[in-house]
């Protein structure tokens, strides 16, 4: 398939996870990727080779999501190293655990600037370079439209942000034949959250499907927003979670 032949797309925060599946996902479907890291550059290397592998180009820019300068200056980089930008994916993201009692302002901050500040940064840092056909999908989660347990308020908080932006935009950008959408994971087998933690058997049985998902499940729900077939999608929330918000 080649769905994506010729387009150019960023993904933030792809050195691993659900990032690195989107990166290789959309160079299977014959785009070009760049990606952005903040420490592993390795592993950037490693999936800048695999997207090299599947015939495309790719490029690694180191960026930490919570310096304004260096998100803005990610989405240049990738827009000159591929020769433009056609698809922005917004994936960079933290999480840290805590009731509101007794959360830090630091962590506070860091939720609000990496899963806020920077989607935000990112996707107007993309707009003059996308056009007619352009696509700006952003990752959210599941937790972003409700909260079944304490101590991740404001990490939904930042997700549940991601909603109303997204739709905001996808009003601003519709103009211009620019989609926006929201894809929503739950519970996903990741380094930031394993089949195999603590939590793991909690959030299974809060499932219906009674299983972790794994990265390529969001990938291809991705893929397909970034692809010809979604052309009439926007402003639209897609969620892959198992059944854990039905």
């Amino acid at each position: 398939m080649s769905d994506l032949a010729g387009k150019r797309a960023l993904v933030t925060g792809a050195s691993r996870g659900i990032g690195a599946a989107i990166a290789l996902a959309l160079a299977e479907k014959g785009a070009d990727v760049a990606i952005t890291y903040e420490r592993s550059a390795d592993r950037a290397a490693d999936v800048v080779r695999a997207i090299e592998e599947k015939g495309r180009r790719g490029l690694a820019i180191q960026a930490d999501s919570a310096d304004p300068a260096a998100v803005k200056r990610s989405v240049e980089e990738a827009a000159e190293g591929l020769g433009g930008l056609d698809i922005l994916v917004n994936n960079a993201g933290i999480a840290r655990a805590g009731t509101v009692a007794e959360m830090s302002l630091a962590d506070i901050d860091a939720l609000l600037n990496i899963n806020v500040r920077a989607v935000v940064l990112a996707s107007q840092a993309a707009i003059p370079h996308l056009g007619q056909g352009g696509r700006i999908v952003s990752i959210g989660s599941s937790l972003g439209e409700r909260v079944p347990f304490p101590g991740v308020t404001v990490y939904s908080l930042t997700k549940s942000a991601l909603l109303a932006f997204t739709r905001g935009l996808a009003r601003e950008l519709g103009p211009h034949d620019i989609t926006v959408n929201l894809v929503q994971p739950g519970a996903t087998d990741t380094d930031m959250n394993p089949a195999d933690g603590e939590q793991a058997d909690g959030l299974r049985a809060l499932t219906p499907l009674g299983r972790y998902g794994n990265p390529q499940d969001v990938a291809a729900a991705v893929t397909f927003l970034a692809s010809p077939a979604a052309r009439q999608i926007t402003g639209t929330v897609v969620t892959v979670d198992g059944g854990l918000n039905a």
